[in-house]
């Protein structure tokens, strides 16, 4: 457990349950914590920029930017800045390319309040903490694919369109949520098919599927 120092601890995340609750539990699990609140990436760069925290909690899904976009750019604001996501995507979804932003931690909205708070504590730590089914999972991976699964060589907007894609919305639809134009997803989605060895969107969402990408 952490002794009598003072932990600042940043919760980036859109809904306010989930913050109130990350909150409850760090405040009963941290004898001396201090909690901050951002409910957008924008927001939790400039309190970053504003203040020093000893460890931030991200969430992937954020109204005005991806989560692995931000942990990207505050692992390169701050090196040095313990992060973690907190996230409803599963860890099959996620997590590796989170670890791969520099997350030392990946923990689904369904972590009972003793694991994040272990997870927490291990991350305050310097250590990494990696879940006992992500760690089979990892293991599995290795052994079923001595190489790396194609979507892992995608880059983070790639990835992004892909999930996208893979969910059944359109070229438009995504088109207009990533703020993109229409020429601009269909060669991503040219290109996704090119990498991952497939020919038809209808191969793509099957590919996302096998691989727990999409639910």
């Amino acid at each position: 457990m952490i002794g009598a120092q003072l932990v600042k601890v940043l919760i980036i995340d859109d809904h306010e349950v989930v913050r109130l609750g990350v909150k409850q539990i760090l405040e009963k699990a941290l004898p001396h914590v201090e909690l901050g609140e951002a409910d957008t990436g924008h927001k939790g760069i400039a309190a970053v920029q504003r203040e020093t925290w000893d460890l931030v909690i991200v969430d992937i899904s954020l109204p005005d930017q991806s989560g692995l976009e931000l942990l990207c750019e505050l692992h390169s604001l701050v090196p040095n800045l313990p992060l973690m996501v907190l996230s409803l995507h599963t860890e099959e979804q996620y997590a590796v390319r989170a670890f791969r932003a520099g997350a030392m931690a990946y923990l689904t909205k369904q972590t009972v309040p003793e694991e994040l708070a272990k997870a927490v504590t291990q991350v305050l730590a310097g250590r990494m903490y990696v879940t006992p089914s992500l760690g089979e999972y990892m293991a599995s991976s290795l052994t079923k694919h001595p190489t790396r699964p194609g979507h892992h060589t995608l880059s983070e907007r790639e990835f992004e369109v892909f999930v996208l894609l893979a969910q059944g919305q359109s070229v438009r639809h995504i088109a207009e949520s990533l703020t993109l134009s229409i020429k601009t997803v269909s060669t991503y989605r040219a290109r996704l098919l090119d990498k991952l060895q497939l020919t038809t969107t209808a191969e793509l969402i099957r590919y996302a599927l096998d691989h727990r990408l999409v639910e």
